[in-house]
């Protein structure tokens, strides 16, 4: 197998500079690489500076633009979206009683007891996800020490979609079988899929979560804290229309942020997403409001 294709299956392609242009990966050139079995020491090292230069172009490029884990925006999502809906229906049924002081109190507990919940979730979640890895890692490992043969089939299962045949993963088979270290690592991010979590995940994703839904839900007790003791219904109002505003970016910024901004059809997508959140939480408040009341009527 040729040094080429390994190169297509395992390593990111990157696109061919410009001609006059340097770049960083020119920087790192050692040579063009010669074509050789993949048991060869020289195919291995050139893989190992294609490599390294990859990741300064990739740590080049980490200084220049902060972007969000999607971890961390599908957090942010979670606990701005319970945010927005749980503690707003609360407040608007518990406004049916007449007392904005209520509203207050009641919202405030109901946001700090949900805050502490959901972040304890999230972090409860990020230790499972963590200990879930460490479980196959241990399978994996027991799986390359005692059966060979069955980690050849698991290298056999990687490349067969790619329409590879039977003697190119037994040379790949082959020229991992030396190192555990990188057969554990190639099994468990083709095969398992998984890769390592952070250690600070479990708290950054209990804070994410919590900070969103404390966030969240801090808007429609905005209203209230404004007002006097009697006006519970204009603070409902302008509750409704602080909410309805918030769900609408929300909405329109969640669907932004997963479909993409340009174009006709993200625009309509982003609106769609947008008056989705707007229904939810809007069917969510009527429900709490006319549950109150009922109970309160009786």
């Amino acid at each position: 197998m040729s040094l080429a294709l390994l190169k297509r299956l395992l390593l990111p392609s990157r696109p061919p500079s410009p001609p006059g242009s340097k770049s960083l990966h020119s920087s790192c050139d050692v040579g063009e690489p010669k074509t050789s079995s993949l048991n060869d020491t020289d195919s291995e090292v050139t893989l190992d500076v294609e490599a390294q230069c990859n990741g300064l172009s990739l740590g080049e490029t980490s200084k220049r633009r902060f972007t969000p884990s999607p971890r961390m925006i599908s957090d942010a999502i979670i606990g701005l979206s319970d945010g927005l809906t749980v503690p707003f229906a609360l407040t608007a049924g518990l406004s049916s009683l007449g007392d904005t002081r209520l509203v207050v109190l009641g919202g405030l507990a109901e946001l700090i007891a949900g805050a502490i919940s959901m972040g304890l979730g999230g972090f409860i979640g990020a230790k499972s996800e963590a200990e879930s890895y460490r479980a196959t890692v241990t399978g994996a490992k027991e799986v390359i020490q005692t059966s060979p043969s069955q980690v050849s089939s698991i290298v056999q299962s990687v490349f067969k979609p790619f329409g590879l045949g039977v003697q190119t993963a037994e040379d790949v088979f082959q020229s991992m079988q030396d190192s555990p270290e990188r057969m554990l690592d190639f099994i468990m991010r083709f095969h398992y899929q998984q890769v390592e979590p952070d250690t600070s995940r479990p708290f950054v994703s209990a804070a994410t979560i919590a900070a969103g839904y404390f966030f969240g839900g801090f808007l429609p007790l905005l209203p209230y804290f404004c007002v006097k003791r009697n006006e519970v219904l204009l603070a409902l109002w302008w509750s409704i229309g602080i909410m309805v505003v918030a769900l609408f970016a929300f909405g329109w910024t969640k669907t932004g942020i997963v479909c993409g901004w340009s174009g006709n059809h993200n625009f309509w997508k982003c609106a769609k997403g947008a008056l989705q959140m707007v229904v939810i939480g809007s069917m969510a408040a009527g429900a709490a409001v006319g549950l109150v009341r009922a109970i309160n009527h009786n």
